[in-house]
């Protein structure tokens, strides 16, 4: 019912609009009620020793974020960026990551009080020291740990495999060692983001169990506090098959089950895709219908330019066809029919492809392709001023 009602308000829109403008229509289209709901929905199944961080970078758009502040205990940033689009809207905490932090971001989150700062490496940690030193505070990290082992058959990994992300394990013992030798320095406790679009909630909830281990296993052997254990995020959308998602309810029932294994613990989590993934629509008009070489392919206005995913990744994304009657020119409409079509863009390139020869009933010059899963990874990634063709519209549907 939800899904029917999200489908109706986008179509609505679609309909109202395309025709108010000359162009092809072209837009992005969020569904922020549908996101407020997702999101709260996430939030209530999970027990209160873990927190739920929004990880800024899925999708940093400022009403994306003023959706979900009321929902979320905090926000994961990447960037002085994201940091100062979270920091002028709230006073939650901020979670800071990534693999090359600048002196003027670091000290952007010194500034800025961010709750920890995840450190990459021991070049990173004396950096950090240094500037905590200079600004006569004591800075809160986590060691960011790029596990020995591989934790899933995610579709991105950036741990248990050679990554530029985080301290070895192995290393993980010198680093502790090295950690308390620095009067600036406070270990809050370790980060794990080690995949990315994982599938598979049991193998998920066997990665949190390991980063919980070990997290306490350190802290026995050490003596530490350390009462944070960050497993990142890395939850998929299942892009190839929408109809077998991320089963949430194992992972939530999970976590339910591991409290008494925490030792007082607090686990925070960083979604971000499968946050805002399912509420963003990005809708593209069908300009031409043609065969070469015995194979259909539609021609958009849009593309790769605009929803970058598709080619990075080598997929077809989820799609469907809304229909449109309308045919303002005399002459016959191009179509194709029950066969399967290639779905490209208006770039010169033949490596803007959105779909790959998936089937269709019928598609026609004049449609909409409203392509899914839109909300999180699609435009702030794609490489808007190729060609220099106009942007697309960016619309938010409340209520």
């Amino acid at each position: 019912m939800i899904i029917d009602e999200k489908r109706q308000t986008i179509e609505r829109y679609i309909e109202e609009h395309r025709t108010k403008s000359q162009e092809p229509f072209c837009a992005y289209l969020y569904d922020l009620e549908d996101l407020r709901r997702h999101a709260s929905s996430i939030k209530k199944s999970l027990p209160d020793f873990v927190d739920l961080y929004y990880a800024v970078k899925a999708n940093p758009e400022q009403p994306i974020l003023e959706t979900l502040e009321p929902i979320v205990d905090g926000f994961e940033v990447a960037s002085a960026g994201e940091m100062n689009k979270v920091s002028s809207l709230t006073v939650k905490p901020m979670m800071f990551g990534g693999p090359a932090k600048k002196d003027s971001e670091l000290e952007e989150a010194i500034r800025s009080g961010v709750k920890t700062i995840n450190v990459e490496s021991f070049h990173e940690l004396n950096r950090l020291a240094a500037l905590a030193e200079k600004h006569h505070t004591k800075i809160p990290v986590l060691a960011r740990v790029n596990l020995t082992a591989n934790v899933s058959d995610s579709h991105l990994r950036m741990s248990g495999v050679p990554t530029q992300f985080g301290v070895d394990e192995q290393e993980i013992p010198d680093f502790i060692k090295k950690v308390n030798t620095m009067d600036s320095i406070d270990l809050r406790g370790f980060h794990f983001h080690a995949m990315s679009n994982n599938l598979d909630a049991e193998a998920h909830l066997r990665f949190v169990e390991a980063c919980l281990d070990k997290s306490l296993a350190w802290a026995e052997r050490y003596r530490l506090d350390a009462p944070i254990v960050n497993i990142g995020g890395g939850i998929g959308i299942n892009y190839w098959h929408p109809d077998d998602p991320f089963d949430w309810q194992v992972l939530a029932k999970g976590l339910h089950d591991l409290e008494s294994k925490t030792n007082g613990r607090h686990i925070f989590m960083e979604i971000g895709r499968y946050m805002t993934a399912s509420c963003g629509v990005y809708a593209a008009e069908v300009l031409d219908v043609k065969q070469n070489h015995d194979q259909s392919f539609a021609v958009l206005r849009g593309g790769s330019h605009h929803l970058r995913l598709p080619a990075a990744w080598k997929m077809s994304h989820p799609f469907r066809v809304f229909p449109v009657e309308d045919w303002p020119y005399p002459f016959e409409r191009p179509e194709v029919r029950n066969r399967e079509v290639t779905i490209a863009g208006e770039l010169c390139t033949p490596n803007d492809v959105l779909v790959r020869q998936e089937p269709v009933t019928r598609l026609r010059a004049g449609d909409v392709v409203l392509f899914e899963y839109a909300g999180a990874y699609a435009w702030t990634i794609s490489h808007h001023d190729f060609l220099s063709h106009p942007h697309p519209e960016i619309v938010y549907i409340n209520g």
